[in-house]
């Protein structure tokens, strides 16, 4: 394998669909799994095609309860393309990898180029050979278009093959298994036809269409695909044959032995969702019929791919380096320049599978860090998906009794809550009630990533407009939900669930809920703050119209100052309590446990199996005080908690971080990325091992079975802004780029292009013992600070720097 290259050799039914989440493309707009085409969804396969921000809700009886849930939409496929050998006696059974005639099978997913390459070899009852190559895209220039390329050769034989290429309109939602009691017939009306039906016959007829509705939101979905044949002769071309589901093309090809004949499908997607388009039927037919042939799509597409690598340039070695690559692959082509131009959030697992229902949570916490250096477009389109839905936050607040903005835990079309009621353990087989809503710190991170990306980016029209319209209603919030506590002297805020989210209540408790967890509070506070800042900052035209736009006043802005610096942080034994009464609960007997059950991971389905909680031990699913040593650097933690009248020194960090190591069962791809990011600058021998898990996430499948449900997108980010931001220590802070970087024995030289305040491949690299940025020529461009330690230079345009690092 070559650093560009993944390759996946013989076929492995129990792999099968791990693979297909791993080789999925796209473009931003839509992605396909990695699923061969000769399949159909089963045990083995599940093709699935997914297009950003469609969504549809329907409503499902589950444990005699109506539960309602909104899901990202499996639209049809239009993968679909099978073939036979056709023999004396007639046709053969069409090939798949499951029967019994496949003899070798070999995948090649190509990161630079964006392209999946396919080998196989069948062999039909009669003992002759079939070779089939196929290469697919799904075009990063033209968001709409996708294509499939096959290749059939014989060997040692002539004769017919009959091949059938279709779009499928009969998919369901059906690919993650604990979902499966849940409604997914998510779309209706499903027709098919040829071209003609449509355009008044042009004599089009190697195109076809298949159109469909979904059930509730109903969204409107055309697909066209175009089959052609190199060279075919007159009665070699497609011929449609179309069925109530599903629009098919028919064709037969004369091989000749040794001699390669070619199949090429070219298709089309347009939703009603879409701008500049009348109809997504016919607007797709057309999009397909005026598209250009296979070589000259692939030689755009692999153009848009090469353009998008130079803007993301990444240069780590090793086997780290490879898998950071496909990290980026995945990332890009769930979020592409292309996504800028869409009303759309961070789906959790990408545009990749059906796994969290496609929803948006706090995902692009680890997401944005990475997007707001490289393609600041696409992190802007991102916020105002969440401004637009400010007005529906607004709304949770006062449905709840408060005033400001209080954003949903899971966020899909509309802005509502979409946190289901009830979750399945799949170790007990119950539907237990899900409180993970209680989640409010989610508000925290989207004011978070509104700061962050203004200091990146430097843009001051946004800050001053709608990120300080989101800061402010969400730091009304967190001032409103705090109450007093005249005993403690201090505001507290009750009834939450932290990042944990193992521990929903306290033991016993008939609510749920828990109070004062010391993340929600410190960010709570840290938000406050940032709006006081930028209130005061603001430019006075801009603060008017903030003000009679919020109805903020100048008594409302000192309860805010009052709450920001008299928030409860709970502390026990000497360390930082993840809540309220955490220091109380019994220890866990992890290592009996582990026995018992081997992997625990997922400790709350294996303590709940057994009759037990996990709400009435010291244990963690993920980092959840640790979260804030990944927000912020050490100096302005510590600012943090002083401003709140708490001593946080070094002793008391690093105490923390090792109590609550111990106390981690890792049950999500997060938790390995922040510990590896928070020990890198406290335990530097043990960080390693955790980055290393958070590389190996996903193609390790380290959580045992969800990735074939979808890539965990916030980790494999999050893996890029290690490099980024976690060993370089840097800062996008006050105009200047502050750096404090921490060497790794594994990770001795790296580099990386980013994008800062408007200037394009800004180069940073780091060797043994120095620092080099460089700055590239600019017409107009203004010079930047840079920071590092006591040492501060100013870097004109096409200068570049070199800043020795202090010694470990």
């Amino acid at each position: 394998m070559t650093d560009w290259l993944w390759e996946y050799e013989g076929y492995d039914p129990a792999a099968e669909r791990l693979r297909e989440a791993l080789c999925t493309l796209g473009n931003g707009y839509f992605a396909t799994r990695g699923a061969a085409p000769e399949c159909t969804a089963g045990e083995a396969h599940y093709p699935g095609t997914y297009a950003a921000g469609c969504y549809n809700r329907l409503t499902s009886t589950v444990a005699g309860r109506e539960v309602e849930n909104e899901d990202m939409v499996n639209l049809p496929n239009w993968l679909p393309l099978r073939f036979r050998t056709i023999g004396e006696g007639g046709p053969d059974p069409w090939f798949t990898p499951d029967g019994e005639g496949l003899r070798e099978h070999r995948q090649q997913l190509d990161l630079f180029g964006g392209t999946l390459e396919r080998t196989v070899r069948y062999e039909d009852s009669g003992g002759r050979t079939l070779t089939v190559r196929q290469l697919r895209m799904v075009h990063m220039a033209d968001p709409h278009l996708a294509g499939l390329r096959t290749e059939f050769t014989a060997e040692g034989w002539s004769g017919p093959i009959e091949v059938e290429a279709a779009l499928d309109g009969g998919v369901t939602n059906s690919g993650v298994a604990r979902y499966r009691r849940l409604d997914g017939g998510h779309l209706v009306h499903v027709g098919a036809g040829d071209a003609a039906d449509i355009d008044g016959g042009d004599g089009a007829d190697d195109v076809v269409w298949l159109r469909c509705r979904t059930r509730t939101s109903d969204i409107r979905v055309g697909m066209a695909a175009r089959t052609t044949v190199d060279g075919a002769a007159g009665h070699e071309r497609a011929r449609g044959d179309h069925e109530p589901t599903r629009a098919v093309q028919r064709l037969r090809l004369s091989l000749a032995d040794g001699r390669p004949r070619t199949v090429d499908k070219t298709v089309a997607l347009h939703t009603s969702r879409d701008t500049a388009i009348s109809d997504p039927l016919h607007a797709a037919a057309d999009r397909v019929r005026r598209a250009p042939g296979f070589d000259v799509l692939l030689a755009a597409h692999r153009t848009a791919w090469r353009q998008l690598w130079r803007r993301a340039a990444l240069d780590v070695p090793g086997e780290a380096g490879r898998i950071l690559r496909l990290h980026l692959f995945h990332v890009l082509q769930t979020l592409s320049p292309h996504t800028a131009d869409l009303d759309v959030g961070v789906p959790a697992r990408g545009l990749h599978g059906e796994a969290y229902r496609g929803h948006i949570f706090w995902d692009e916490l680890f997401v944005l860090p990475y997007l707001n250096l490289r393609f600041p477009e696409v992190s802007r389109a991102l916020l105002t998906y969440r401004y637009r839905r400010l007005e529906q936050a607004r709304r949770l607040a006062r449905d709840s009794g408060h005033r400001g903005a209080m954003y949903p835990w899971q966020s899909g079309s509309d802005g509502r809550e979409e946190t289901q009621q009830l979750h399945l353990n799949p170790r007990s087989g119950r539907w237990l009630p899900d409180h993970s809503r209680l989640q409010h710190h989610v508000g925290s991170a989207i004011a978070y990533n509104v700061w962050q990306y203004c200091e990146a980016s430097g843009d001051a029209e946004f800050l001053h407009t709608k990120g300080a319209e989101m800061l402010t209603r969400i730091a009304r919030f967190w001032a409103d939900f705090a109450d007093w506590d005249p005993e403690l002297g201090r505001y507290r805020i009750r009834g939450v669930v932290g990042p944990d989210e193992y521990h929903e209540a306290y033991p016993d408790a008939v609510r749920p809920g828990l109070d004062d967890n010391a993340y929600t509070n410190v960010t709570a506070a840290w938000v406050i703050a940032r709006a006081l800042d930028l209130v005061r900052d603001l430019p006075e035209p801009r603060r008017v119209d903030l003000f009679e736009r919020t109805g903020l006043e100048a008594a409302e802005l000192e309860h805010w100052r009052e709450v920001s610096t008299r928030l409860y942080v709970p502390f026990h034994h000497g360390v930082i309590s993840q809540f309220h009464g955490y220091g109380e609960l019994a220890e866990l007997d992890w290592e009996g446990l582990r026995a018992r059950h081997g992997d625990i991971r997922r400790l709350d389905r294996v303590l709940e199996a057994e009759g037990d909680t996990v709400n009435r031990y010291q244990a963690s699913k993920q980092a959840d005080v640790l979260m804030l040593g990944y927000l912020f650097s050490p100096a302005e933690l510590r600012g943090l908690f002083q401003r709140l009248g708490y001593e946080l020194d070094d002793e008391t960090w690093h105490r923390t971080v090792d109590y609550y190591l111990r106390r981690t069962s890792h049950g999500s791809t997060l938790s390995g990325l922040v510990h590896g990011w928070v020990l890198s600058r406290v335990r530097r021998e043990d960080a390693w091992e955790f980055c290393r898990e958070a590389l190996e996430g996903d193609i390790a499948d380290l959580q045992g079975g969800t990735t074939e449900e979808g890539v965990h997108l916030g980790a494999m980010a999050g893996t890029l802004d290690l490099v980024q931001r976690g060993l370089t220590g840097m800062e996008t802070r006050s105009g200047s780029l502050w750096f404090d970087p921490v060497p790794s024995p594994e990770l001795t030289e790296y580099g990386f292009t980013m994008r800062y305040h408007g200037h394009w491949g800004v180069r940073v690299a780091v060797r043994p013992g120095e620092l080099r940025i460089g700055l590239p020529p600019s017409a107009d461009g203004l010079p930047i600070g840079v920071r590092l330690g006591g040492r501060s230079v100013v870097l004109e345009p096409g200068t570049s720097c070199v800043l020795p690092l202090p010694e470990a």
